[in-house]
């Protein structure tokens, strides 16, 4: 298993004892409501410790009932996370495709030096070493015949 595979798996054990953990060990019972928002539990408070306290702002919207605000906010979540998701994913293809990239440039600079190598403007022949180069006489077309002396 790799170390991404391993980091992975700790983390989804880790959401899923957050997420569980709360529910078995009875936090929140004896309370009308026991997993209320952040919001609901500060309102209590205030109202507890000053019963004539006015908020200084009222909602922009109310929405009509306690499904219809889990709605909202479950979709607002659902967006979060498909922006989240779309970003971490344009990262992701613009690391490979520059990656790709760069292979590619690398393979084609190696391809074009060999191609220098063996082409001779390294100042070699292009020969290996081993096969003779290619004579005069060959060169300019000729049968093969030796151009020393004519009979």
């Amino acid at each position: 298993m790799s170390k991404n595979t391993k980091v992975n798996l700790l983390l989804l054990l880790l959401v899923a004892a957050l997420a569980v953990l709360p529910l078995a060990l009875g936090m929140g019972e004896g309370k009308e409501e026991p997993f209320t928002g952040a919001d609901a539990q500060a309102e209590a408070a205030i109202t507890e410790l000053k019963p004539d306290y006015e908020p200084w702002f009222s909602p922009l919207y109310e929405p009509p009932s306690g499904e219809v605000e889990s709605a909202l906010f479950a979709l607002q979540a659902a967006i979060g996370a498909g922006v989240l998701a779309y970003y971490f994913g344009l990262r992701r293809g613009r690391r490979q495709g520059a990656a790709a990239a760069a292979a590619a440039s690398t393979a084609e600079g190696s391809a074009r030096a060999t191609a220098d190598r063996s082409d001779g403007s390294d100042g070699s022949d292009g020969s290996d070493g081993f096969a003779p180069a290619t004579t005069a006489g060959s060169a300019a077309g000729s049968t093969g015949t030796s151009t020393g002396t004519e009979s």
